[in-house]
C-alpha cells in the first residue's frame, strides 16, 4: 500500500464526511475537499479544524499530489471532479470504507444501528466510554453537546460508529454499515423508511440480515425485545444475541420507570437479577430504552454501574433532539429531528411527560424523502394525537417527488381532525409563525419537528 499523506474529500460538508475529514486531520493527514453546499455547522467544524474547502465541483481541484480521494454518496459518477479522478487514475474509496480502513481496523468496533434512536444511542455510548476514561473514538450523525463536536480521534481500544443503512457511494450501492466490522452492536428497531433507497420493508430486512451476519461468534448484538422485524433478521446470527426493553422476557429489563426531577429514573435487571438503578438526563421512555442498551453494552465491557450512571446524569444531549431552543413570553420552543411516524409519536409522548399540564403544539415540516411521500399518509394522523395543537407545513421541495407520490398534508390534517385532534394546514413558515403568535398562551410548549432547517422557524417564533 502506498504511503498516504494527502487526502481529498468530494462532498466534504455532509455530516459524516465532515466528521471523517476532522478525524483524518486529527491523525495528521493533509485534508481538503469540496462541496456545493457549504454552510454551518459543518462548514464551521471544517474551518476550525483548518481544513480547506473549495466551493463547487471543478476538475481543476483534482491535482496530481492527491494520494487518495474519498467520494461522498451525495455525488454521482457524472460529477466533474469524479470524472477527473477517474481520468487521472487516482485511488478513490467511499466514506464508510475509509472510516473502516483508517479507524476501525485493529480496534474494537462498537456500532449502533436501527431505524430510530441511532444518533442518541451512539452519542450516549460515546459519552459513557469517554467519561469513564476509556478514550474512545467516535463518529456520530449528530452534534454532541458534551464534546461540542460529532467526532473524536480514538486514544483507546474502542471506536463508536452510528451505522446507517443508506448507500455508500455511486460505485457501492450497499449500506454503509456493511463496512464497519462490528464486534459489538446495538440494534434499536427495524421499520420501513428511506423509500428513496429501499422499495419495501423486505429489502430493508435483507440489508440488516447481511449486517447481522458480519458479527463474529465471539461478538454480541443487543436488540430491542419484542420487535418482530428484528426477529426476522436474526435467523442466521452466529454471535450472542441479548434483548433489552420494558417487557417481561427481555434479558435486560427496565423496571420502576418514572420521570422526576429532570431525570428518567429506572432500574435495570439482567435475566431476573437486579443490576442497578440509573438516572438519565433525558426525557422519554424511548430514551431510557436506548440508555438500557448502552448500559448493557458497557457492563459487558467491564464498566461499573456507578461509572455508567455518573455519565448518564451528566449527558447534555444532542442538538436537534428535544433541544430547548428558547423561551419567550412563557412559551417554550423545542427543536427535534423526528420525521417518521414512530419517532414523532415517541417524541410527543416524551415532551408531554416532561411538561405535564402544559399545552403542547406539534409543528411539522414534511421534508425527508420518505415523509414527503404518501407512504405514511395513513400512519401520520395517529402519531400526532398526543399533541394538543398540530400545524402541518407544506412539503419542502415538492417538485422532487412525482405528484402522484406526494403526501397530501391537508388530507392528513383532515384525518387528525376526524380522530378528535386540533390540526391546521398552513403552507408557509411566516404564516405558521403568525398563527402561533396569535394563538399561543403562557405555558405552551411548541415542538418543531423537521429533518432540516424549516426556514429558521424556531427563532422566528421566539422573535415574535
Amino acid at each position: 500500500m502506498k504511503d498516504i499523506k494527502n487526502i481529498y474529500l468530494i462532498a466534504i460538508c455532509g455530516t459524516g464526511m465532515a466528521a471523517l475529514a476532522g478525524l483524518l486531520k486529527g491523525e495528521g493527514y493533509k485534508v481538503s475537499g469540496s462541496d456545493a453546499h457549504i454552510y454551518p455547522p459543518m462548514s464551521v467544524l471544517l474551518e476550525n479544524a483548518g481544513i480547506s474547502v473549495l466551493p463547487g465541483y471543478q476538475k481543476e481541484n483534482i491535482t496530481g499530489d492527491i494520494d487518495l480521494v474519498i467520494v461522498g454518496n451525495a455525488v454521482s459518477k457524472t460529477n466533474e471532479e469524479v470524472q477527473a479522478v477517474l481520468e487521472a487514475g487516482l485511488d478513490y474509496t467511499s466514506f464508510p470504507e475509509a472510516l473502516s480502513r483508517f479507524f476501525l481496523e485493529g480496534r474494537k468496533s462498537l456500532v449502533v444501528t436501527g431505524t430510530h434512536g441511532k444518533t442518541t444511542t451512539a452519542s450516549l455510548l460515546s459519552w459513557v466510554l469517554h467519561a469513564s476514561g476509556r478514550k474512545p473514538g467516535f463518529m456520530v450523525g449528530g452534534w454532541l453537546k458534551n464534546f461540542n463536536n460529532n467526532h473524536q480521534v480514538p486514544e483507546g481500544d474502542y471506536f463508536v460508529t452510528e451505522g446507517d443503512e443508506y448507500d455508500s457511494a455511486f460505485f457501492d450501492k450497499g449500506p454503509k454499515f456493511l463496512h464497519y466490522r462490528p464486534d459489538i452492536s446495538i440494534l434499536t428497531g427495524i421499520e420501513f423508511d428511506h423509500v428513496d433507497i429501499f422499495k419495501d420493508l423486505d429489502q430493508i430486512k435483507d440489508a440488516f440480515r447481511k449486517y447481522v451476519d458480519l458479527i463474529r461468534p465471539e461478538g454480541v448484538i443487543l436488540v430491542k425485545y419484542g420487535d418482530t422485524n428484528i426477529q426476522d433478521v436474526l435467523g442466521e446470527a452466529v454471535c450472542r444475541v441479548e434483548t433489552y426493553g420494558y417487557l417481561d422476557g427481555a434479558d435486560w429489563r427496565i423496571g420502576d420507570y418514572r420521570f422526576e426531577g429532570g431525570y428518567g429514573c429506572f432500574s435495570l435487571s439482567y435475566q431476573g437479577g437486579k443490576k442497578a438503578d440509573f438516572q438519565l438526563a433525558m426525557i422519554g421512555r424511548h430514551n431510557v430504552e436506548n440508555a438500557t442498551a448502552v448500559a448493557a453494552l458497557c457492563i459487558g465491557l467491564g464498566l461499573t454501574a456507578d461509572e455508567i450512571n455518573s455519565a448518564f446524569k451528566s449527558f447534555q444531549g444532542i442538538k436537534r433532539r428535544q433541544e430547548v431552543v428558547g423561551v419567550t413570553n412563557g412559551v417554550t420552543v423545542l427543536d427535534d429531528f423526528a420525521h417518521h411516524p414512530t419517532a414523532i409519536r415517541s417524541t410527543l409522548e416524551a415532551v408531554k411527560e416532561a411538561y405535564p399540564g402544559q399545552r403542547l403544539w406539534a409543528v411539522f415540516e414534511p421534508r425527508s424523502a420518505t415523509s414527503k411521500r404518501k407512504v405514511f399518509e395513513q400512519d401520520f394522523p395517529d402519531s400526532f394525537l398526543a399533541a394538543d395543537r398540530v400545524v402541518f407545513a407544506g412539503l419542502f421541495a415538492p417538485e422532487k417527488i412525482k405528484e402522484e407520490d406526494r403526501l397530501d398534508p391537508e388530507r392528513v390534517v383532515g384525518l387528525i381532525r376526524q380522530k378528535g385532534g386540533n390540526a391546521n394546514f398552513i403552507a408557509e413558515v411566516d404564516d405558521i409563525v403568525a398563527f402561533i403568535a396569535e394563538n399561543a398562551e403562557n405555558g405552551d410548549v411548541v415542538l418543531v419537528m423537521s429533518s432540516g432547517g424549516f426556514g429558521g422557524i424556531h427563532q422566528k417564533i421566539l422573535d415574535r
